[in-house]
């Protein structure tokens, strides 16, 4: 089976222009970027808790706060611990059509060249992700959220939401919650992802999450990096765009 929809992911890169065009940046949430019974496989198929490793008061620079979080990081060499769907559907994100999506989404000219990084985070209650904006080798990034009613009540948050500096701040600054405006924030359940474009005012913030102990909010993110000088000097000392072995 497949996983991405073909018409779908066609249907969202002909409306391409309104996305590049969106204020205060680039942004967007989509529903049904994936079949419904392949949504259904992968949440019930994650990769195991013991493949992941505990994230927690990582220093992050210009003194920004910890993104406390467990993660999982894909590399070629995981795929014999995952399910046969997560295989197949990281195959797909390698492929050439979603390759093709993402180039028309992001304005990328053919001759562009880029490079995917992959990872799971799952947070715990309290879990939070600080107002920031990603570093400047990113295009963007398309977030898969991984939750389902059965396990997760909007109501103790997970949803990213954009965030407006209104032109203030640089890049490299850790303002908090209040001294941003907030634009909007994005559907977590029914087979939701969302898609953002890096600027250098593109400030965008999980706020701290209040589920029950026995549950997570569950995501996978899709990171379109340029290959640059950085991404380059890493592939050559075996590292993927984020700094991770391979």
């Amino acid at each position: 089976m497949s996983y991405l929809d073909a018409r779908r992911l066609v249907h969202i890169a002909e409306k391409s222009s309104e996305f590049l065009n969106r204020k205060p940046y680039p942004w967007a949430g989509y529903q049904g970027v994936l079949h419904d019974d392949g949504f259904r496989r992968l949440c019930a198929e994650m990769p195991r808790a013991d493949l992941f490793a505990a994230e927690f008061g990582k220093v992050r620079g210009y003194g920004q706060e910890a993104h406390n979080r467990y993660t999982l990081q894909y590399r070629p060499k995981l795929d014999a611990e995952l399910s046969h769907p997560w295989r197949t559907f990281i195959e797909e994100l390698h492929a050439a059509p979603y390759e093709a999506f993402l180039r028309k989404v992001y304005g990328l000219g053919p001759q562009e060249r880029i490079a995917l990084s992959m990872h799971w985070h799952h947070a715990s209650s309290g879990g939070s992700v600080s107002p920031h904006t990603d570093a400047s080798r990113k295009v963007g990034s398309h977030i898969f959220y991984l939750n389902t009613p059965d396990d997760w009540d909007p109501e103790w948050g997970g949803q990213t939401v954009v965030l407006d500096d209104e032109g203030r701040l640089k890049a490299h600054a850790a303002p908090s919650f209040d001294s941003l405006r907030q634009v909007a924030a994005s559907e977590i359940l029914g087979n939701q992802s969302f898609m953002f474009k890096r600027t250098e005012h593109s400030w965008h913030a999980v706020r701290p999450i209040t589920c029950p102990a026995d549950h997570m909010r569950k995501v996978f993110i899709v990171v379109v990096n340029r290959v640059n000088f950085q991404v380059l000097w890493r592939r050559l000392r075996g590292k993927d765009p984020d700094g991770y072995l391979l």
